[in-house]
């Protein structure tokens, strides 16, 4: 389950969530600014290659505090929600970050707008299409309600992501939009038709979204990575997601079978380590202030199919998160260094 930020809004309702009533700043308060950086790093992020968007699932974690990190001071999530993003956005590394609120519900365009408006023009937002456009069955748990358990009519309904979802995303974002990606989560095979019919239907889907943004499809069920998917995505010219999770297959393996190397963008999302489940990663790696296991594998895969991707000219996206290694804003500093060494000496291509 991905980390939820608390300013989302509610699942069907639209109204948000409930969240502790916010205290009055007192007059010397002064706002979230942007952790102090190692002249290292300012001088990695002013090297990297202008086509690769790094960046994190989220952006409201209060262990990001302190010299090297992200913040220059503690706050609470809450906090981090409504003034977090300007000093996040002022890390020399991080040129993109997830927004998973509108996994949960659509949110409108004004909330884009007020996103775009805290960072610079070169950075890109990495957004989450609402799970009722992904989901063939809502889920057995108790946020549900009454619909627990019982088919989604929304399941990949073209007109209401093109209202609910698109819509929003390109009028809020503008040019600082950068994918938007269709999730979804793990799922009994037949409860999607099987993987043939799936696929049409997606295939259905993708072809009826309106063109212009850039989309990508994430899947979690290993078993529908077919070349007839992959087929479907080149057609519509929607990127694959490469998932690194636990019960997928390494990146480069998902790279090579979904064709992502010929997609419009490279999309990845660096989630857990191969060997444990959400819960266990975030009981042993919180508060998310260090490194707490280092997964050079996959590090270094997601550099390899980000380089290769980076020398075609096409622009790489990767969101880190904090169950991957310990703390995503450190995972994207090595990340970065990895690429780094890779791309040196290549010409820059404009993405």
């Amino acid at each position: 389950m991905p980390d939820r930020d608390p300013s989302q809004l509610d699942l069907f309702t639209g109204a948000p969530s409930p969240t502790p009533p916010r205290g009055r700043r007192r007059g010397h308060e002064e706002p979230v600014g942007p952790a102090e950086q190692p002249e290292d790093v300012r001088a990695l992020g002013e090297g990297l290659h202008p086509g690769l968007y790094l960046g994190t699932s989220s952006w409201t974690f209060p262990g990001w505090t302190g010299p090297g990190l992200v913040y220059d001071r503690e706050a609470t999530p809450a906090r981090l929600s409504r003034e977090g993003l300007a000093a996040y956005a002022q890390h020399p590394v991080l040129r993109t970050v997830g927004v998973d609120r509108t996994f949960y519900a659509p949110i409108p365009a004004s909330a884009f707008t007020e996103y775009a408006a805290q960072v610079p023009p070169g950075f890109r937002f990495l957004v989450k299409a609402h799970e009722a456009c992904t989901l063939s069955r809502w889920p057995v748990h108790v946020r549900y309600g009454d619909l627990r358990g019982q088919p989604n009519n929304r399941f990949l309904d073209a007109a209401y992501a093109r209202d609910l979802v698109v819509a929003p995303f390109v009028e809020g974002l503008g040019e600082k939009a950068g994918p938007l990606v269709f999730q979804l989560p793990p799922q009994d095979p037949n409860d999607l038709g099987g993987a043939g019919p799936f696929v049409e239907r997606l295939h259905a889907f993708l072809s009826a979204l309106p063109r212009g943004p850039l989309y990508a499809v994430e899947l979690r069920n290993e078993s529908l990575l077919t070349e007839a998917l992959a087929q479907a995505l080149a057609d519509t010219g929607v990127c694959p997601v490469l998932a690194a999770w636990k019960n997928m297959p390494p990146v480069e393996r998902q790279a090579v079978r979904l064709r992502a190397l010929q997609a419009p963008a490279l999309v990845v999302r660096w989630m857990l380590p191969p060997h444990l489940d959400y819960e266990e990663a975030r009981k042993r790696y919180f508060p998310f202030d260090k490194l707490v296991e280092e997964d050079v594998r996959t590090r270094d895969a997601i550099a390899r199919v980000s380089t290769a991707a980076l020398r075609s000219g096409r622009p790489v996206f990767v969101t880190l998160n904090n169950k991957a290694e310990g703390s995503a804003p450190l995972s994207a500093v090595l990340l970065a260094r990895s690429v780094m060494s890779r791309t040196r000496n290549m010409p820059s291509v404009d993405s």
